[in-house]
């Protein structure tokens, strides 16, 4: 197991900057970037504090916060008793997925929206109508858009 160079380090700090401007805290990009590049791919929460120098609790709450995505997943090897991070095969989909289940879930929350200003006057109903255009879009467009995904995965497997 090497060490990270300073030009790792470097990708890894983009990652995590790239992600803190997405929402995500600062550690919890910091891990992604890492487990994209880390050998094995496969890290204990203990290197993984190792080599971006935080605490195990940070990279605890880190990993909690990512698995649930599907971006990140726990894994465990035999004859070893610790938890292994790894960036999942299809994680990258799941995720996308996932947020593409939240534009129908918020197509209808702005539906609702748009129910409750019923009466109200087209300019003050504009702004959320276009907002619900574009999650209408969003929940028709980026279904297709995966499935075309996995088809080209597909095709490349021999």
């Amino acid at each position: 197991m090497s060490e990270p160079t300073e030009r790792e380090l470097a990708f890894v700090d983009e990652v995590a900057v790239f992600f803190e401007d997405e929402g995500l805290p600062l550690i919890a990009g910091r891990v992604i970037g890492w487990l994209l590049i880390s050998d094995p791919p496969e890290q204990s929460a203990a290197r993984l504090a190792e080599v971006l120098q935080v605490s195990r609790s940070s990279i605890g709450t880190a990993t909690r916060m990512l698995t649930p995505s599907g971006l990140v997943e726990g894994v465990r090897k035999r004859g070893h008793r610790q938890e292994y991070f790894r960036i999942a095969d299809d994680g990258w989909s799941r995720m996308l997925e996932r947020r593409y289940a939240l534009a129908t879930s918020f197509r209808r929350v702005t539906e609702r929206g748009l129910a409750a200003l019923e009466d109200a006057s087209p300019e003050r109903r504009e702004r959320l109508a276009g907002v619900h255009e574009l999650y209408g879009f969003l929940e028709r467009e980026l279904p297709a858009m995966l499935r075309r995904w996995r088809e080209r995965d597909e095709e490349d497997t021999p």
